[in-house]
């Protein structure tokens, strides 16, 4: 387990400031922010499968859209920030169990 430990402190010390940056927490979690908003996206593409379903002007379509993306961005930066955060932590708990050896 040491081991281990040794290894995420020495990996983290050299990328903790690249993993903080939110363009790099955009990029990273982007794809995973995307699977929520792609669905929705998908029913307003292929909407003529349900008959029932109500008409999506252009402006909604568009409004819908911006939306999607919005949700994909916030998830994407949201969830790098916590992993980011979490790690965070390990390192402290690790360094400190350190110390105290």
């Amino acid at each position: 387990m040491e081991l281990h430990d040794d290894a995420f402190v020495k990996w983290w010390e050299e990328h903790r400031d690249s993993e903080r940056k939110w363009v790099r927490q955009l990029s990273v979690g982007l794809p995973l922010g995307l699977v929520f908003g792609f669905p929705i996206l998908l029913s307003l593409v292929f909407r003529g499968w349900y008959k029932r379903m109500p008409y999506v002007s252009g402006t909604q379509f568009t409004l819908i859209l911006m939306a999607c993306l919005g949700i994909a961005v916030f998830i994407a930066v949201f969830r790098m920030h916590f992993r980011w955060e979490q790690n965070e932590q390990r390192y402290q708990e690790i360094k400190a169990r350190q110390q105290k050896s």
